[in-house]
């Protein structure tokens, strides 16, 4: 099933906006995770993280995952026929696992306790969206170069060959 041109480019933008708000989110939330480390107010600090994480990149997150989903799922590229979108599912499916259930806890944590929070806490939520916004970049190149082709099958069963870059 494949929508029409008009609704295949309004869940693109759904998409781009989506995922554009993660990797902004994660930047808030590093630069906010560094300033508690150079001499910001802690007490000031990672209630604001918990507060920008749980209520924008805990709901972003999964918008981008369930939007990356239905353009697979209702356009020409399929979920698993070509390998630049099955490793973004794969990379993409891990982000926001470990969105909701790593990194979530450790925001609510920062909400309530503020200064107090421990410092493991602390480190978590400031490689997280360091680790985070690496591959949301990576993750971006790919969408962009489409590299690696099909996977071996297509849908009917039959082996393909591989295609170029065409397309978004």
């Amino acid at each position: 099933m494949t929508i029409t041109p008009s609704w295949r480019k309004a869940l693109l933008t759904l998409h781009v906006v989506s995922a554009v708000g993660w990797l902004g989110a994660d930047m808030v939330l590093l630069t906010l995770s560094i300033a508690g480390r150079t001499g910001a107010d802690p007490a000031v600090v990672y209630p604001a993280i918990g507060l920008v994480g749980s209520t924008l990149l805990v709901p972003i997150s999964v918008l981008s995952w369930l939007v990356g989903v239905a353009s697979a799922l209702l356009t020409r590229w399929g979920l698993v026929r070509h390998w630049w979108v099955v490793v973004k599912l794969a990379v993409t499916t891990i982000l926001t696992t470990l969105v909701l259930f790593a990194l979530w806890p450790g925001l609510r944590e920062a909400t309530a306790l503020g200064a107090a929070l421990p410092q493991e806490t602390r480190d978590q939520l400031l490689v997280a969206p360091s680790v985070s916004f690496v591959a949301l970049t990576a993750l971006t190149a790919i969408s962009a170069y489409k590299p690696w082709g099909r996977t071996s099958r297509r849908r009917t069963g039959v082996a393909s060959a591989p295609v170029g870059n065409k397309g978004a």
